[in-house]
């Protein structure tokens, strides 16, 4: 099915409405238990259970809308299944709050990998949407391999020394804010790297 355009808003809504309405369904429920089959689960984790049909959910009609989901988007989707079944299934909040460090990490393994070989993979995935020289995708590569190390150390730190409360607001808003930070920060740092498509076909 070919890629098909929608509106940016509505792309936005079904990519970050999951994580916000997890946030709001934590901070109803973190004082609650809740009693299944005989077993009681804490507001986190029964939280964590209902984002996970969410966010399916929401990929479901993300990819009926465009007819295509990228290669990040499946493996988060991949990743939240399973940590999400595995903290519902031994009622252990850490496996949720695992599955950060384990994408985040996994993602700079995979980068390296590349870089190890002098490839960008990222540019595999990406050249399609931003045209940009060799020089500039390994750039680009290496800054952000490091940078997803960073926030899987980073999340190793707040989720083992910090309270669920603080891991659930920083997973939801610091992490994103600082993603979007640093990619903006390398739009502008690596301009005279992106190729004018329209100037190379003149």
């Amino acid at each position: 099915m070919a890629e098909q355009q929608i509106n940016p808003v509505t792309k936005q809504i079904l990519e970050l409405g999951p994580p916000m309405l997890f946030f709001v369904a934590y901070l109803y429920m973190r004082d609650e238990t809740y009693s299944f089959g005989g077993t009681d689960y804490s507001g986190f984790i029964v939280a964590a259970a209902i984002f996970v049909p969410i966010l399916l959910a929401s990929m479901a009609i993300l990819w009926k809308l465009t007819g295509k989901l990228s290669r990040m988007q499946v493996f988060t989707i991949v990743m939240v299944v399973l940590f999400g079944g595995l903290t519902v299934w031994f009622n252990d909040e850490k496996f949720f709050k695992m599955k950060t460090t384990l994408v985040y990490g996994l993602f700079a393994v995979i980068l390296g990998i590349g870089l190890l070989q002098g490839r960008s993979y990222l540019a595999w995935i990406m050249a399609e949407f931003l045209p940009m020289t060799d020089e500039g995708w390994m750039k680009l590569t290496w800054r952000l391999t490091l940078f997803f190390a960073g926030l899987a150390a980073a999340n190793e730190i707040v989720w083992r020394t910090m309270s669920t409360d603080a891991w659930v607001k920083i997973e939801t808003f610091g992490f994103p804010i600082l993603m979007f930070l640093f990619l903006w920060g390398q739009i502008l740092t690596l301009q005279r790297y992106l190729i004018d498509e329209e100037a190379g076909e003149n």
